[in-house]
């Protein structure tokens, strides 16, 4: 058996093994592949019967030009890169990974709203640079400095992900409120509120739902102007979900406190993104997920899947029903 994997760089830039792959065939490993040359994409995938992606997309005119391909497993949790519809009506399973990074992604979480309260790197970077042996005083701050405790914390969805980001929460003694898209059990301290509502209490709002047709763009300027002056948010979920200008421009206004975003619109960052001249916006290259327990846990489930594949099981398979 042949396996590819497509874009192997991000979830191994050399720190994990792919050894447990090889005890099912050759393994061809591909640091990374064009996400828009489809002969590229095609020729690479050869004669496989297995690949693993992670970010290349695999559409219909892929699947046609690889008719032996007999497996797709994607490294990740969200799996809209492959075009689930036409791999099963080619009988081809598609397997993502699960549940891997809920406790990663919330420590992430609080870690944009704890240097947007607290700015540790610019205070850091101010003392090696000399300016606090300089001082006057035994202290000073460059930025407002902010108390969690008591201020109203808004999920946008209520999947693991946001009920862990919950629980960090309530150790911090933050009202928690949420807005999800059906009815939600959640524990007494947390409360299921309409997405206007949310808008109209929440000091600091953080997302937590895929990015849909309904979810695109959602924090747009209607969204913006329903919310309390001063917000702070925090999207580590999809970059999609923000109306990247309307923010900016929220941001420049002061109508937004500050935003801490771990992903954009576009990855790589386009050069002209608005919120890269925004004021107060803290921005990391989507690395949430990448911590190295993480990324083992993300490895082994995908081994996990292929073996399954492999002895006739069926697990995490999101194309056996459409």
């Amino acid at each position: 058996m042949k396996i590819v994997v497509l874009d192997s760089y991000a979830l191994n830039p050399g720190d994990l093994s792919w050894e447990g792959f090889e005890k099912f065939g050759e393994v061809n490993l591909y640091d990374r592949t064009s996400y828009t040359d489809k002969q590229e994409i095609i020729q690479r995938i050869g004669n496989a019967d297995v690949i693993l992606t992670n970010k290349t997309p695999i559409d219909e005119e892929v699947l046609q030009a690889v008719p032996q391909l007999k497996y797709i497993g994607v490294l990740a949790t969200g799996y809209n890169v492959v075009d689930i519809v036409a791999a099963r009506k080619r009988g081809i399973p598609v397997t993502n990974i699960p549940s891997y990074g809920t406790n990663a992604v919330a420590q992430f979480t609080f870690a944009l709203l704890l240097e947007i309260v607290n700015q540790v790197g610019l205070h850091n970077q101010s003392v090696h640079q000399g300016e606090w042996q300089r001082s006057k005083d035994f202290t000073y701050w460059h930025t407002p400095l902010m108390e969690l405790s008591g201020k109203t914390l808004g999920l946008i969805g209520y999947g693991e992900i946001a009920q862990t980001v919950a629980d960090i929460a309530n150790a911090f003694k933050l009202k928690i409120i949420f807005w999800n898209h059906r009815e939600k059990d959640s524990p007494d301290w947390v409360e299921q509120v309409s997405l206007k509502e949310l808008y109209q209490q929440a000091d600091i709002i953080s997302l937590h739902v895929p990015q849909t047709e309904e979810t695109t763009k959602m924090i747009n300027q209607a969204a913006i102007k329903q919310m309390k002056t001063g917000v702070i948010l925090i999207n580590t979920a999809r970059g999609g979900l923000l109306d990247e200008l309307a923010v900016a421009n929220a941001l420049n206004e002061e109508k937004i406190y500050a935003l801490g975003a771990d992903v954009v619109s576009k990855e790589p960052m386009s050069r002209d993104n608005p919120l890269l001249e925004a004021k107060n916006c803290f921005l990391t290259p989507h690395i949430a997920w990448a911590p190295i327990e993480t990324r083992e846990r993300l490895m082994k489930i995908a081994l996990d899947n292929l073996s399954a594949f492999l002895a006739g099981e069926e697990k995490n398979i999101v194309n056996k029903r459409l």
